[in-house]
């Protein structure tokens, strides 16, 4: 079973950009397709974005396209999520998640991190 564990969350002004990772451990990436999703208070958790086990496919919710990309390196067992033109609205705790996927759908990732906090000031 695969063990994930994010990192690189922070408080940043509006505008500005942060670098998610999500490290992976007890068995390859490259067997999953992987999917980053958050959950801001009071709210539901969403999807943001995922990506098939070969890299070559990647997936955005609206509110990202354009400012959110999705990158894996299944030689260093790792997912990253660059975040760029942060908004206020962006500020949730951030999960990344390995499974069958990699649709937009919980039901298709099957292990989750721990999440990284990321918090965006006006």
């Amino acid at each position: 079973q695969v063990q994930l564990v994010e990192s690189g969350g922070g408080l940043v002004q509006a505008g500005g950009s942060l670098r998610l990772s999500c490290a992976a451990s007890g068995r390859t990436l490259r067997s999953y397709a992987m999917g980053w999703f958050r959950q801001a208070p009071g709210k539901e958790r969403e999807f943001v974005a995922s990506i098939n086990r070969s890299g070559t496919n990647t997936y955005y919710t609206d509110s990202v396209k354009g400012r959110f990309t999705i990158s894996r390196d299944n030689a260093e067992n790792t997912l990253y999520l660059q975040m760029s033109s942060l908004k206020p609205e962006d500020t949730a705790v951030y999960y990344c998640a390995a499974g069958p996927g990699p649709g937009w759908s919980d039901y298709e990732y099957h292990t989750w991190g721990q999440g990284t906090q990321v918090t965006v000031s006006p």
